[in-house]
């Protein structure tokens, strides 16, 4: 039997997503459905529907693919790809994570960050990046795992020490952990969304901390900066062992160059 969050979700992928039919949007979301994405707060009807739009003429095929879900029945995290041909024939794939909350019927909130600069990297040097196979069936093999709080724990603690590659294995962005370069000295983190299914646990952050370089168009470091950041990780004998983290790189480069 299909979990009911996953069975709404699956009208969100393939109903709405992969179909382009945003008419979906107003059966599966309340009409104050917030997404929380970048930085910024994108309300159903006056932002968010717009911003999808934009979207999907930029890319006119755009196809959604889910690599992992988790729930406990109240709610839900989605390991995803966007990938596809933007209208001039550019191509290009990209991973984001989203949080999802739910009132039983429709969808209440999203807080979600995608590799968007992943995403300009690929378009702007013409070779996209391999998209990570799908999920078999999320829909049928999902089932709902309680919510634990001493896996919370360990999350919310490893995560407020700002020092997101010290997970034991996973991906950050486009590449590994082991290749992992850190963009910021972090000093705070502020953590938005966090909750647990069984031995995993989703979160979305705020790093806040001293820009160390890397990021694409900055130049130099010494500077405050902000990395938004969503994820999944794995939790075992009070160890963060397995994480997948999207970062707003693209956001927190642009909200520098504009206080430069």
């Amino acid at each position: 039997m299909t979990e009911p969050l996953v069975a709404l979700m699956r009208r969100y992928c393939i109903d709405y997503t992969n179909s382009h039919d945003l008419s979906v949007c107003d059966s599966i979301m309340e009409p104050d459905y917030v997404v929380h994405i970048a930085g910024l707060a994108l309300e159903r009807d006056t932002a968010y529907k717009p911003a999808v739009e934009h979207v999907f003429g930029r890319f006119p095929a755009l196809g959604l693919v889910v690599h992992e879900l988790a729930t406990d029945g109240d709610r839900l995290v989605m390991r995803f790809s966007e990938h596809g041909a933007t209208a001039n024939g550019g191509l290009a794939c990209w991973s984001g994570i989203g949080l999802y909350d739910w009132n039983g019927t429709r969808l209440t909130t999203c807080r979600v960050e995608q590799d968007f600069a992943s995403q300009a990297r690929q378009l702007r040097s013409g070779g996209p990046d391999p998209l990570e196979p799908p999920h078999l069936d999320p829909w049928l093999t999902t089932t709902a795992a309680p919510a634990d709080p001493a896996v919370e724990g360990v999350a919310r603690s490893w995560l407020a020490a700002g020092v997101l590659h010290a997970a034991t294995t996973g991906r950050i962005d486009d590449g590994d952990l082991d290749a992992h370069v850190p963009i910021l000295d972090v000093d705070r983190v502020d953590v938005h969304d966090l909750f647990s299914c069984g031995d995993r646990a989703a979160f979305h952050a705020s790093l806040h901390g001293t820009h160390l370089g890397g990021l694409p168009g900055v130049e130099g470091s010494g500077r405050p900066a902000q990395l938004d950041v969503a994820g999944l990780v794995t939790v075992s004998d009070g160890v963060v062992h397995r994480l997948h983290a999207v970062t707003d790189r693209l956001g927190c480069a642009r909200r520098m160059a504009a206080g430069s």
